[in-house]
């Protein structure tokens, strides 16, 4: 018995390495979300820009959608914006944005320095509908159809790859089917 012991430790690599093995090679950005084709969760949420204008759900009717989860404290955000800007300016593409768990100051300071991308920008201090997003951090870019629907999640930068390949093949499907 004390000798089967001593190849815990032996077992217990293995079974790590086999753990770990498994998980080479899978696209961490494909995290799938709870809520594909299912609504934008209901929320209540100001303009950054105006804390006296309130926006619903309901924003997310009548046209497709980029969602941009951004914060002023997200280096990778930083990375991504002028590929926003430049598909919000010369491709037409409309963006909404929702600073998430940000400083209200340091955002516009952001939008004003950098470019503003977003048609609108939702101000989400406490991350509540981040959390309904099942947001893990920013940034996240999500689809949302022209029925609120939320049809896809890409999870991390947003850069021309990212956009030919992904995003812009599933936008241009849904405002077809709209």
């Amino acid at each position: 018995m004390r000798r089967f012991l001593l190849f815990i430790p032996l077992l217990l690599a293995v079974a790590l390495g086999v753990v770990l093995f498994a998980g080479i090679g899978k696209d961490t950005s494909a995290l799938e979300s709870a809520l594909i084709d299912d609504p934008v969760p209901a929320f209540e949420l100001a303009s950054l820009e105006d804390p006296h204008k309130i926006y619903r759900a309901d924003v997310f009717q009548d046209k497709v959608v980029l969602l941009n989860v951004w914060g002023t404290w997200c280096p990778s955000c930083r990375v991504e914006h002028s590929e926003l800007v430049r598909l919000a300016t010369e491709e037409g593409v409309p963006i909404y944005g929702l600073n998430y768990k940000d400083n209200r100051d340091a955002a516009l300071e952001w939008l004003n320095n950098l470019g503003n991308p977003y048609e609108l920008s939702l101000f989400d201090p406490q991350g509540t509908l981040g959390f309904d997003l099942g947001v893990y951090g920013a940034p996240e870019t999500y689809i949302i159809d022209g029925e609120g629907i939320v049809r896809y999640r890409h999870v991390g930068v947003v850069d021309r790859k990212v956009w030919t390949e992904e995003l812009e093949p599933r936008i241009r499907q849904y405002r077809e089917e709209s």
